[in-house]
């Protein structure tokens, strides 16, 4: 759903730019109080992460594919405001290295796949936590609910832009049914795509899962035969103390893989607004990208004729950059975090 320089005009476009600005701005405040020395390091690979499943386009319907957005992802795994910042990473580097989403537009793709969804995401998500019991499944089952109707709505949000600033004169009902249409079938995929991450991380380490924070079960003691909770004390510094380095070799190397490896084989089909736009008419204003120029543009690297290789060393490429930048940045937000600010966990030494 990146939206190209030319479908929305100047005015609109720099007042969602604003909008974007102020709304990251206010994350960079929040994400001071979801980071801890654990988690921030977690951030920055979960914006890789979501950059390299993006690159992972599926078929929804004939001709038409979609891809992850991110935003339910991000929201449950570090937290909405450091989600807001993950999106945003992961945009700004498709925009300027891969020429994938204008720049002018870059407000507007912050505002709508960044914002909307995880917004709306983890407010559904929290919403769903409450009222179901306190279980693993119950995590993953709202995961996947919260990742399914945040694609639509940030389908919802582009069709509200395009209202008021679309450059071409398309009656706004049939942009709304088709793009409501197309991606509630994307937010599938969403959705399956994210409960799958959250509950593989959920079994292994649901301490580290912002949205499944006070799910561990207390530790248990035989008492003459019968089980009974341990003291709260003892149950919680085992987790505090558990190394997360294991995990995040993981994330790496599944990132690394799915950029490097198994984006050859994702959908070539254009994906739900590419589609609607070109169906449609929404298009025909269409500005060449800035960074068309770019030696990674369009997920290859230049003057690599195999496309095989030439997509898996952009994607590799692009994996690391975006875990540099997102990792430098919540590196700076957890260092720049007040003294007052609440704390996840206990502050502790992570151990080898």
């Amino acid at each position: 759903m990146h939206v190209p320089d030319g479908f929305i005009n100047a005015p609109v476009s720099a007042a969602a730019g604003v909008v974007a600005a102020g709304a990251v701005a206010v994350s960079l405040r929040g994400a001071r109080r979801e980071l801890d020395e654990r988690t921030a390091p977690l951030a920055g690979l979960v914006a890789a992460f979501i950059f390299a499943v993006q690159m992972l386009n599926f078929p929804v319907a004939a001709g038409t594919s979609g891809h992850l957005l991110g935003g339910a992802l991000a929201a449950i795994l570090v937290g909405p405001y450091t989600g807001v910042l993950c999106i945003s990473v992961v945009l700004l580097m498709q925009g300027i290295l891969f020429a994938d989403g204008g720049l002018t537009a870059l407000g507007v793709n912050v505002l709508d796949m960044g914002i909307t969804t995880t917004v709306v995401a983890y407010a559904l998500f929290r919403g769903l936590v409450g009222v179901l019991p306190r279980t693993r499944r119950s995590v993953t089952a709202a995961s996947f609910v919260a990742a399914l109707v945040s694609v639509p709505a940030a389908a919802c949000v582009f069709t509200l832009i395009y209202w008021i600033g679309g450059t071409t004169d398309i009656p706004i009902g049939k942009v709304f049914t088709a793009m409501a249409g197309v991606h509630v079938l994307i937010g599938i995929g969403e959705a399956v795509i994210t409960a799958l991450t959250v509950g593989a991380v959920v079994a292994v380490r649901p301490d580290l899962v912002h949205g499944a924070r006070g799910l561990t079960a207390p530790l248990k003691l035989r008492v003459d035969g019968e089980l009974i909770d341990a003291p709260a004390r003892q149950s919680v510094a085992p987790v505090a103390t558990r190394s997360t380095r294991g995990i995040r070799a993981t994330g790496l190397v599944a990132a690394l893989v799915l950029a490097g490896f198994v984006s050859f084989y994702a959908s070539a089909s254009p994906d739900g607004l590419e589609r609607v736009a070109a169906d449609q008419g929404i298009d025909k204003k269409t500005e060449e990208h800035a960074a068309k120029g770019s030696p990674l543009a369009d997920y290859g690297v230049k003057d690599v004729s195999d496309a095989r290789i030439s997509g898996g060393l952009a994607g590799v490429i692009g994996v690391g950059a975006t875990i540099v930048v997102g990792s430098g940045v919540f590196y700076v937000v957890r260092r720049r975090r007040t003294p007052d600010a609440p704390v996840g966990t206990p502050r502790t030494e992570e151990t080898v």
